[in-house]
């Protein structure tokens, strides 16, 4: 039970990322956002793995474990984190975390074709109901109309961009999942959080050169720059990146390394059923039951995906 109890710990965690991040990829962008946040959880992790083992990189990391957690930076923090925190500019954070719901099924299938995790014969049924819980919450019928036509309430680029965001966490764990297998291979570190730590050190390593490269190739110096001086965005930046890439993940790879990928991918995916909670009772935001009832089948859909 620890890698589930650690996985419960996670959705928590991130439900309270997504609403900092949503707050500031709204005044920065995404871009701006992703490179600061990671700079933040580069300098987090690195001091947490100074305290514990008294080097601020990675130690006795292989060539292989450098290659699966870089592939796996590039995929989930890079592709997967960029198409979500675009994702927020155009749809609210609980729809985007909805969409996130299937990084599991994406997981599942990768984890199979990557690491021969067994799939159940209920996986069809699980991914149905999920997309039925997720098609419930953005799509609502027009009235008026006497063909029964229904229409997508949300704009379709950030419902294909928070899809984005789901396929390259979803792959992204399961490269993870594989940089741990070889990172445990060739180092036994005294310390059990040391090896999530300093793999996950190794894909903001990837996040940050590749964010920095992007900022500069497009020219846009000047504007990162501005970004660092809205003291509003940085405050969410700092608050979502200790939450998200430092506690979140870390743990969440923790998870991983205690238990099945696709077990962890189902518990994690609670997100946007917990999420609910303070956008309604803090930000005063509506939620409809149409979206609870939505929320509520999709996580279903993902449980029932992995019995």
């Amino acid at each position: 039970m620890k890698g589930e109890t650690i996985a419960i710990g996670v959705a928590v965690l991130w439900s309270l990322n997504a609403l900092f991040f949503e707050h500031a990829s709204k005044r920065i962008g995404s871009v701006n956002l992703n490179l600061i946040r990671l700079v933040f959880a580069f300098i987090f992790i690195g001091l947490t793995q100074w305290a514990i083992s008294g080097s601020f990189l990675p130690l006795n990391a292989d060539r292989s474990t450098w290659g699966w957690m870089s592939l796996s930076g590039f995929v989930g923090f890079v592709l997967g984190d960029y198409f979500l925190f675009a994702s927020y500019t155009m749809i609210m954070a609980r729809y985007s975390q909805l969409m996130m719901t299937l990084a599991p099924l994406f997981a599942a299938s990768f984890g199979f074709i990557l690491l021969g995790e067994r799939m159940s014969w209920l996986s069809l049924l699980g991914m149905c109901l999920t997309l039925t819980g997720i098609s419930i919450s953005i799509l609502k019928k027009q009235n008026g109309l006497s063909n029964n036509k229904v229409r997508m309430e949300l704009p379709v680029k950030g419902v294909l961009f928070a899809l984005l965001g789901a396929l390259g966490q979803g792959v992204g764990i399961v490269l993870s999942k594989q940089g741990l297998i070889a990172y445990e291979q060739v180092y036994t570190p005294n310390n059990p959080l040391y090896i999530p730590l300093a793999a996950t050190q190794i894909r903001t390593i990837t996040g940050v050169l590749s964010f920095a490269a992007i900022i500069f190739i497009r020219g846009s110096v000047g504007n990162f720059i501005q970004a660092l001086k809205d003291k509003k965005a940085c405050s969410s930046a700092f608050a979502g990146s200790v939450l998200g890439p430092y506690l979140g993940v870390t743990l969440s790879l923790m998870a991983v390394q205690h238990t099945n990928t696709a077990v962890a991918s189902t518990i994690m995916a609670t997100v946007p059923i917990l999420i609910l909670v303070p956008e309604f009772f803090i930000l005063k935001r509506k939620v409809t039951w149409q979206q609870v009832a939505g929320a509520v089948l999709s996580v279903g859909g993902v449980t029932l995906f992995f019995i």
